[in-house]
């Protein structure tokens, strides 16, 4: 039985993230919308909200020097070095129920979040 090395430069690494099928299609759906076409989707993580932690996610023509680029499919997801610390490990869905519509991020490392959903706390 033959076995077949693979050179460690290509070897390729789970991403710290990762985005549902769901998520994916949700996303080329809208930024096939913009004009012009993005390049990629911007996932992060800011200050603020009742909690401390907002999610982000916002279309980009480019990447930034800090960035970490993500594919997905044919999907750049860019995510700067700071982000990535309260990222690794998260999910991105993207769910429609009969009361509302929206991506969801699903973090391991979230310790608590706000009433309303929408900041966290690690």
């Amino acid at each position: 039985m033959a076995t077949i090395a693979v050179a460690p430069e290509l070897e390729v690494k789970k991403a710290p993230l990762n985005l549902t099928p769901q998520a994916i299609t949700k996303v080329r759906e809208i930024m096939a919308t913009q004009d012009p076409l993005p390049a990629g989707l911007r996932i992060g993580v800011v200050g603020g909200g009742c909690s401390g932690f907002q999610y982000s996610m916002a279309f980009e023509n480019q990447s930034g020097m800090m960035d970490k680029v993500f594919k997905f499919d044919d999907l750049n997801v860019y995510v700067d070095a700071t982000s990535l610390m309260y990222l690794n490990g998260c999910i991105v869905d993207y769910v429609e129920t009969l009361e509302a519509a929206g991506f969801k991020f699903e973090n391991p490392q979230v310790k608590s979040t706000c009433g309303c959903g929408s900041s966290f706390s690690v």
